[in-house]
């Protein structure tokens, strides 16, 4: 049986959110490891827009998740906790009880992180940096405890991020593991 026959099977042909049963596609819920149908909800087309564009989120109608959140279904669980993070609404996300494997997927996108915490590593250009990016030095730079010059142009490929610093980034120069601030790089 396709994913699609089993999902309009366990949904009855309904958004597994919102029970609107007009306009339904199947939405692979983030982030995917092969799960079949357990990894799929049907959403209709409303649910689909503002699940992928927080941007286009309107709160009343979410109203659905008060019914949804109870769902059997993994999958619907983790997306109702992600919209329930995004709305705000922690009444109903303390009434709401996730397995840990299942509370892991939830938050594995970063959603209900709090940003203002969240350390953002930026080179020289406001670029945002991620672990295993690719930087070029943009000066030469003097490398402490030893008689090294990383030289301006060199490529840093993989560098590590220092998550307690966002001016720190690590990578390898000439063999070295050093520590580099990232407004003399550049990513490539």
């Amino acid at each position: 049986m396709c994913i699609e026959n089993e999902l309009q099977e366990r949904s009855g042909n309904q958004c597994e959110l919102c029970s609107a049963s007009d306009n339904l596609n199947i939405y692979e819920v983030p982030p995917t490891a092969s799960k079949g149908a357990e990894g799929n909800i049907l959403v209709c087309a409303t649910c689909m827009d503002q699940i992928e564009n927080p941007d286009n989120m309107e709160a009343n109608h979410w109203h659905c998740l008060n019914d949804s959140m109870w769902s059997e279904i993994d999958a619907v669980k983790v997306i109702a906790w992600r919209m329930l993070t995004r709305l705000g609404s922690q009444d109903m996300l303390d009434m709401m009880y996730l397995e840990d494997d299942v509370r892991a997927w939830a938050e594995a996108t970063g959603e209900g992180d709090d940003k203002s915490e969240k350390v953002i590593h930026k080179d020289s250009n406001g670029i945002t940096l991620s672990a295993g990016d690719s930087v070029v030095l943009i000066k030469d730079l003097p490398v402490k405890g030893s008689s090294m010059i990383a030289k301006r142009g060199t490529a840093v490929r993989r560098i590590s991020l220092d998550h307690e610093n966002s001016e720190y980034i690590e990578g390898k120069v000439e063999g070295q593991q050093i520590v580099i601030i990232t407004k003399y790089v550049k990513k490539i």
